[in-house]
């Protein structure tokens, strides 16, 4: 498995295609390189793509929290991110994120704007973070304790991947029988990835997530932020507020926003050939 030195820690990371036209996909909470999987082979031919597993997720080190969770911080992750992408002499690149990927791309941005050109956004967590309603750390507890719950709990991502009725509460998700096997398989090898996430990933990005929220200060600087921004919000995207993203697209200087009818969180899980279209588009021809 490959490995690049990222700072003090080592981050596993994927590479598809080749050439100059270099796009890096930062993940979301709970998550790993592979949510995209199913995205990368239909754009391969045309951009260089890497994919890096945050320090706590996938394969890459795992720290030892420290006390808050302040070495599990946005900031402490988008210079993970920032250090990984030096450290594999990329001189240039256009950013996905999805979910919290997006306030730690916000950081990036605003720490090495040098180093990006255009920029898209999947239902992502916007710079006021988020302030999670109480509960949910019982929530994520109990996730990490249990498959099934981290299984009927992240079915609610891509709602329309599942039976509506089988997403209430105490049911187990069942696929809709239009769902391809490669979504099944890759659904189910993302739900095993969460047995691997450390308590700085459970815990940390949560109470990071609500500092950010109740500081603001990021907030602040979005107008500082001129790369060209394509923001996309699932319209039965349940995690992500709605107007949390509209205000995210209002302060950034340079923004197109389009919602997404039909969809979850997960465009890339629930209509990838539709994201595979969207990200070529954007992106070609654009370094």
């Amino acid at each position: 498995m490959p490995y690049v030195q990222a700072g003090d820690i080592k981050l596993h990371y994927t590479e598809y295609g080749s050439g100059d036209n270099v796009i890096v996909f930062v993940h979301g909470n709970l998550g790993c390189i592979h949510w995209m999987d199913l995205v990368w082979p239909k754009i391969s031919d045309r951009f260089h793509i890497y994919a890096f597993d945050w320090r706590g997720c996938g394969e890459s080190d795992k720290p030892e929290p420290d006390e808050g969770y302040e070495n599990y911080s946005m900031k402490q992750h988008a210079t993970d991110m920032i250090n990984a992408i030096r450290g594999m002499n990329i001189g240039k690149c256009h950013l996905i994120n999805h979910s919290t990927g997006g306030i730690i791309c916000t950081h990036m941005l605003l720490m090495a704007p040098e180093l990006f050109g255009r920029v898209l956004c999947l239902d992502p967590v916007g710079p006021q973070g988020i302030d999670l309603p109480e509960g949910s750390m019982e929530i994520f507890q109990a996730m990490k304790e249990n498959f099934d719950t981290a299984y009927a709990v992240l079915a609610g991502t891509s709602p329309s991947l599942f039976d509506q009725g089988t997403l209430r509460p105490g049911q187990m998700p069942v696929f809709l029988s239009s769902v391809a096997e490669e979504q099944k398989k890759l659904f189910r090898l993302i739900v095993d990835k969460t047995r691997q996430l450390s308590d700085g990933i459970w815990f940390g990005t949560p109470t990071q997530l609500s500092r950010e929220y109740h500081s603001g200060k990021l907030k602040e600087r979005l107008g500082e932020i001129r790369h060209e921004h394509l923001v996309l919000w699932g319209e039965q995207d349940a995690w992500i507020p709605k107007e949390h993203v509209e205000e995210m697209v209002t302060l950034l200087p340079n923004c197109e926003f389009r919602i997404l009818p039909g969809v979850g969180h997960c465009l890339n899980l629930e209509a990838p050939e539709h994201f595979a279209k969207i990200c070529a588009e954007f992106f070609s021809d654009s370094l």
